[in-house]
């Protein structure tokens, strides 16, 4: 198997992984933090925050890794897209989402936040699954 290959390989393992996750999320985690009460939805996140980022992380990490591997060893209009998207996916999960989820943690989130920290990660649901396509499109697995 060559490196191509391999990297392929392992960027759809990883987009097919932060796919899933971000479903899981988008249809069952978030909208289920109105069901808590204020101090019972503080310690849940806290659990949350700390379980989730043991998964997303790695996942983000490495995807970022093969995108920008790619745009620099085979720089093209679809490695190009690829980092653009990434980078976004990056940009808007630290400026868009980590102040919400600081306001939960420290007990200062309301409705109006939870249904903005849903609403707002459609946005990211849209995009790693149009990643992810993307990819399978760009490197189909033979």
């Amino acid at each position: 198997m060559e490196y191509q290959e391999i990297i392929a390989s392992t960027s759809i393992l990883v987009d097919a992984g932060l796919v899933v996750l971000i479903w899981m999320v988008q249809l069952i985690v978030y909208p289920s933090f109105k069901y808590y009460k204020s101090e019972n939805l503080i310690e849940w996140h806290q659990k949350y925050t700390k379980g989730i980022a043991i998964i997303v992380i790695p996942l983000m990490l490495t995807q970022l890794a093969l995108v920008l591997f790619r745009v620099v060893y085979q720089p093209n209009f679809e490695t190009i897209v690829s980092t653009l998207m990434v980078v976004f996916l990056w940009i808007f999960t630290f400026l868009g989402f980590a102040p919400l989820h600081f306001k939960i943690s420290e007990g200062t989130h309301n409705d109006q936040l939870l249904h903005l920290l849903v609403r707002r990660n459609w946005i990211r649901t849209f995009l790693w699954s149009a990643l992810f396509i993307f990819h399978l499109i760009m490197y189909p697995l033979y």
